[in-house]
């Protein structure tokens, strides 16, 4: 489980197994979780949500992936580093 970030008590992370995927981070309170937050990484640099499992709430949501979309270009390159690729696959 490569660990990204820790952003105001959120961890952001991906799993392990998760290679052939779209680009994307889990977000979860405290230690990675099953249900976690799952937000898609974007062509364009920004991010959707794909679901908010970790029923993070709005506002805090909000403000999270304003920092995912902000760190594109570092988590583009974790996932390649991470997953042993060379192209990436992203959602839209």
């Amino acid at each position: 489980m490569p660990k990204l970030f820790t952003v105001s008590g959120y961890t952001v992370y991906f799993w392990s197994n998760e290679n052939g995927e779209p680009i994307h981070v889990h977000v979860s309170k405290g230690k990675p979780s099953s249900n976690a937050t799952k937000i898609w990484l974007t062509k364009s640099g920004g991010c959707i949500l794909a679901n908010n499992g970790s029923r993070i709430p709005q506002k805090e949501l909000n403000e999270l992936m304003e920092f995912i979309s902000a760190q594109f270009f570092l988590i583009c390159a974790r996932w390649k580093q991470a997953f042993v690729i060379d192209e990436i696959k992203f959602y839209c």
